[in-house]
């Protein structure tokens, strides 16, 4: 059986020509596309490198993180990729920076940034930690994490020590949040399995071959990090503290925002293989799993998924974050509509469950790339072991990425080709990240991949609809949790500024409204963290927009 797929897969290699390179995008060949890879040409040349060798290292299969942030305060997003490495020399992650010249094209500036090799590297997360209007960097490893200072200039110091955020477990996701609304960041970290070389297991396939093991057979799951900040740029574990330490799991993905509308912070954390957690504040203030009692623990039929990749938009504009939870190969992924008091899995009647079915999902995100008003949806695919016949001769784990476009009766239709590029490209993708790279108002996506090279992905699916970027600001710090709506064709769009979500990595913090023919001006209402609101007046045509908190009505 193994033997006949890889003999198709390799034929079908042949007709097709190297999968891993960037693909040629022809118009002559019957597919519109929605992005092109502009990767070489935009100057990025990463390539992730996971280190295996002989034996299957359980690490190997999970990097591949991606940071799009303005590291130097002018306007424009810059490009973090975390390297992995190898967990048995001294092959530390070499991770790159690349600087944006404000036209979407990239410089790789590791070295004059200081971003020194180190760590074994999973995710990153980026925000202004220390209040100094710069955007610092968290990059999570397995083993040690790394907190990166930007002094303001671009250039980054290690101050990891002296904030006290090393956290020695396996971290994958991690995000910013004001958890305790004091006006100072604190850092959730999502860890995965309690593991180490010396604990290794050696598993195998069906066939008898040696393949990664399941998070399952190490029998490990991991209590996830919460640091406080203590607004002095220290941090304290306050993990145990507030309860983390009564549901340990093998997380993997994770996000912010208020899901039961008390207007505190909540964390959804997406657990592989076992029951995801929706940590919710309790009456004596310390965090509760509340995912069983609110139904987004489980699948339909009682049963744990493998949670990777979660994103959280409110999709009807109704005021509610609705969730989506990405899932293996031969899972339905876990699409939660949110209903004030609790969730409704509707995955099969929205159309994203048979149009995600056949890959593994990791990194995800909603978005209304093609501008016209309704939320679509992109999915970074990657097995991760060998069960299933391979696509692509070079790489056993590799598929294609997914795109969804979103309708307007509620459901979503896949895009083909897959991914919504002319030319199919197979990688083992992980981390997505999403963002306007050339500033023209439509979102660009970053994709990192296990053992391949980084994608660069230009939205050309938009034309000439109207976009509009918006970017919330109290003071000079991006308002995390902070929430726009724009009331547009008589329908209400939100969004909330959250940077971290789907798997591993940081998007930008930018909301992006897709008005597709509307030109005239706009109301935006701004509910601020807090639960202040203000209303702000944006001219007609105005395509990207800064909102301060007080500057508005």
């Amino acid at each position: 059986m193994r033997a006949q797929g890889l003999l198709m897969a390799l034929a079908l290699a042949a007709c097709s020509g190297d999968v891993g390179e960037a693909p040629r995008d022809d118009p002559e060949a019957g597919a519109e596309a929605w992005f092109v890879d502009e990767t070489v040409a935009r100057g990025v040349d990463f390539v992730h490198r996971s280190g295996h060798g002989e034996r299957f290292f359980f690490p190997e299969l999970m990097g591949g993180g991606v940071a799009l942030f303005d590291k130097e305060g002018d306007g424009d997003l810059d490009l973090l990729m975390v390297q992995s490495g190898t967990l048995t020399g001294p092959g530390e992650g070499d991770h790159r920076l690349y600087e944006n010249d404000g036209s979407g094209n990239f410089e790789d500036v590791t070295a004059a940034a200081g971003i020194a090799p180190g760590g074994y590297g999973m995710g990153a997360a980026a925000a202004d930690y220390d209040g100094d209007g710069d955007v610092d960097l968290y990059i999570t490893c397995v083993g040690p994490n790394r907190l990166l200072q930007n002094d303001g200039q671009g250039h980054f110091t290690d101050v990891t020590a002296q904030a006290g955020v090393g956290d020695p477990s396996w971290g994958t996701s991690a995000t910013f949040l004001d958890l305790d609304q004091d006006g100072h960041l604190d850092l959730f970290i999502t860890n995965y399995v309690d593991w180490s070389v010396e604990t290794e297991k050696d598993c195998f396939d069906p066939t008898g071959l040696a393949d990664y093991c399941s998070p399952l057979a190490y029998g490990a799951p991991s209590v996830d990090t919460l640091y406080r900040n203590n607004g002095d740029g220290t941090y304290s574990d306050v993990s145990a503290a507030m309860g983390l330490d009564a549901t340990p799991g093998n997380g993997l993905g994770a996000v912010a925002g208020d899901f039961d509308g008390d207007g505190q912070v909540d964390l959804f954390v997406a657990n592989d293989q076992m029951p995801d957690s929706l940590w919710l504040r309790g009456e004596d203030g310390r965090l509760v799993d509340r995912a069983e009692r609110f139904g987004c623990a489980r699948d339909p039929h009682g049963n744990p998924r493998a949670g990777m990749g979660v994103d959280a938009v409110d999709v009807e504009g109704d005021g509610d974050l609705d969730l989506l939870v990405v899932h293996m190969a031969r899972e339905q992924d876990g699409f939660f509509r949110n209903r004030g008091d609790g969730f409704i899995e509707e995955t099969r009647l929205s159309g994203i469950g048979m149009g995600t079915f056949r890959r593994t999902r990791f990194g995800v995100g909603f978005h209304d790339f093609d501008g016209d008003g309704w939320l679509d949806l992109y999915v970074a695919n990657g097995r991760v072991n060998q069960m299933m016949a391979p696509i692509s001769s070079d790489d056993i784990y590799a598929e294609p990425n997914s795109l969804l476009q979103g309708l307007p009766n509620g459901r979503w239709k896949p895009v083909e080709p897959p991914g919504g590029t002319s030319s199919e490209v197979l990688l083992t993708s992980r981390g997505a990240a999403f963002g306007d790279l050339n500033g023209d108002g439509a979102v660009d996506i970053v994709v990192g991949s296990r053992d391949g090279r980084a994608q660069v992905l230009m939205n050309v699916a938009a034309g000439d609809r109207r976009q509009l970027s918006v970017r919330l600001l109290d003071g000079s710090r991006d308002a995390l949790g902070a929430t726009a709506s724009i009331e547009v064709g008589g329908r209400t769009l939100r969004r909330t500024v959250k940077p971290g979500y789907s798997y591993c990595s940081s998007s930008a913090p930018s909301l992006h409204f897709g008005l597709d023919d509307h030109r005239g001006p706009l109301e935006v209402d701004v509910r601020w963290p807090d639960g202040a609101t203000e209303g702000f007046s944006v001219e007609g045509g105005a395509s990207s927009v800064s909102l301060v908190r007080g500057q508005g009505r």
